[in-house]
């Protein structure tokens, strides 16, 4: 058989026979056959209204489902409106292709005209490109191979006039490819199980890099008495286990931040141990040791100084560990009555009282809402929401002074339940991831925590999320302002970043999503209405959640935050 009289055919129907798994794009002259082969091919396509949205669809889908997705998009002004997007996910390191059309080698003056592949490389993508139509079977396979096996986000260039030659490639390609997997070497096996049978409190941290390797993580732990916990990319991952401590890091809670502090060995499993993870490096004792698992050579003592450095799969490195300690008997180490008794009262921060504060090194107002008579504490709003809301989700989270709240506050069932598009630390990308989000796991629900500055700024998307009838729940922390820059700008002239209240639940029912105004914990009955219908139907229109959020002062994780710039 043959694809098809183009080169476009042809692209499209090999990105289907090697598996991609949804396709998000908005559609012009450039990409229209390819992304009609691609569908033609059985892959799934969901029209975004921006290309910044669909790039972030993608990303979110990947990551949420293990497998490579597209974002399909225009020469020239398709690509960069969607380099946002792009831009957080190679960041993220998530494998996907970017199918993006390309001005032909000779329209020098073309409208269109932008250096694609300057472009991709300068945020750090890898710029691939269909040269001919001899060549375009092994371009696009080299493309999804890069993908998969470097794990990188790549644009993958076609100029117009070469997606519209003539091609006679035989097919269908049956091709399988999968990452590669690397084996440590035994020294370094032995050295690290030496590290972990001598501590008398080991923390193991999963973070982006441990997704994959739970399950032997976890029992490494449990035989070596290690508490386990993750990055926030990770969180999720070790939800079953009654010694995991939750997220590690600026969303720590007190109980958390201590325990981790309180290690005398901390292993990241794929994990950087950056300031984020180990803030600013207060969660690390001057006397403990650090070890790190990476497949990647280059991230071993990238943001800190290691005591031992182990390169290789963390799967296969844990199970290695496993291994080598054989029938020794388990051991107890931090894993301890006590310590399992104040995990349980304390580590999460549905538990902590509202009127903590939450952190001992904040700033005594930090964390505690101010109250007002026509306004929610966020805390209390997100604690009734987890116990309202399905516990089989799938949260994203946008970016902002709000952000810990759904992160800290909602529940998820594993490590599919949480995306975390913060790599790149753009607002207005939580709309877009959960959508993306919600494609790959289209058996939970899909909850947004998001801000009204990047709510808004995305909210054509809104469209989306209606028109492909996804049973959304976006959760917007209004505070009619960028609450980031109102609190760590202190007494400056806020005009600039504070805005008049705006109705987002009247605006949210003009798309024809069911909006929500809420101001206190018995404004959420309409909330419980939406779920008697969503379980009763097994769908109901998206749910925009208008909260209008009480001032926190500025959250403990905003200070970590801006510590880092």
């Amino acid at each position: 058989m043959r694809y098809g009289p183009t080169v476009a055919d042809v692209v499209g129907r090999v990105l289907a026979d090697l598996g991609v798994g949804h396709v998000f794009g908005v559609v012009g002259s450039g990409n229209f056959v390819m992304t009609n082969a691609l569908r033609a091919g059985g892959v799934a396509f969901t029209a975004a209204r921006h290309e910044g949205g669909a790039a972030t669809m993608a990303d979110a889908y990947s990551r949420m489902s293990s497998r490579v997705a597209v974002a399909t998009v225009h020469q020239g002004c398709g690509l960069t409106n969607a380099m946002t997007g792009i831009t957080e996910s190679a960041k993220s390191r998530t494998p996907m292709i970017v199918l993006a059309a390309d001005s032909p080698a000779a329209a020098l003056k073309s409208n269109f005209r932008v250096d694609q592949e300057g472009l991709a490389r300068s945020v750090g993508a890898v710029s691939e490109r269909v040269y001919s139509p001899e060549t375009a079977v092994a371009d696009v396979v080299r493309a999804y191979r890069t993908a998969v096996q470097q794990r990188a986000t790549v644009v993958l260039n076609v100029a117009i006039d070469v997606a519209a030659s003539a091609a006679s490639v035989e097919g269908p390609i049956d091709v399988e490819i999968t990452a590669p997997r690397m084996r440590a070497d035994e020294v370094s096996v032995l050295r690290l199980v030496d590290l972990i049978t001598s501590a008398q409190r080991p923390v193991f941290v999963a973070g982006r890099g441990g997704r994959g390797a739970g399950q032997e993580i976890d029992e490494l732990a449990a035989k070596t008495g290690a508490l386990v916990a993750t990055s926030a990319v990770a969180n999720g991952l070790f939800a079953e286990d009654d010694f995991s401590l939750g997220i590690s890091g600026g969303f720590s809670s007190p109980a958390t931040a201590d325990l981790i502090a309180g290690a005398d060995l901390i292993v990241g499993w794929g994990c950087a141990l950056n300031m984020w993870t180990m803030r600013q490096g207060k969660l690390i004792g001057a006397q403990t040791v650090v070890a790190q698992v990476d497949d990647d050579v280059s991230a071993i003592g990238a943001h800190r100084a290691v005591d031992l450095g182990v390169v290789g799969d963390c799967a296969l490195v844990a199970a290695d560990c496993l291994d080598a300690l054989g029938d020794v008997a388990d051991r107890v180490g931090y894993r301890t009555a006590e310590v399992a008794q104040r995990i349980a009262k304390e580590s999460r921060w549905q538990d902590v009282p509202l009127d903590a504060d939450a952190d001992a090194d904040a700033d005594a107002d930090a964390g505690a809402a101010v109250a007002a008579a026509d306004r929610i504490d966020p805390r209390a709003l997100t604690i009734a929401l987890d116990e309202i809301l399905p516990a089989d989700r799938v949260v994203a989270i946008d970016s902002g002074n709000f952000m810990g709240y759904p992160a800290t506050h909602l529940s998820v069932p594993d490590e599919f339940g949480f995306c975390f598009t913060q790599a790149y630390q753009s607002i207005g990308l939580g709309l877009y991831t959960a959508i993306g989000a919600a494609a790959a796991q289209p058996d939970r629900l899909p909850v947004l925590g998001t801000g009204d500055g990047g709510f808004m700024m995305a909210i054509s998307e809104l469209d989306t999320a209606v028109r492909t009838r996804i049973p959304l729940v976006v959760i917007v922390y209004n505070d009619s302002a960028y609450g980031a820059e109102v609190y760590h700008f202190g007494d400056a002239d806020m005009t600039t970043v504070t805005f008049p209240e705006t109705d987002i639940a009247a605006v949210a029912a003009g798309f024809g999503a069911v909006g929500v105004t809420v101001r206190s914990v018995g404004d959420l009955s309409q909330v419980h209405e939406w779920v008697s219908r969503y379980e009763a139907d097994g769908w109901a229109p998206p749910l925009v959640i208008d909260a209008k959020i009480t001032s926190d002062g500025g959250s403990w994780w905003l200070a970590e935050a801006f510590a880092g710039h």
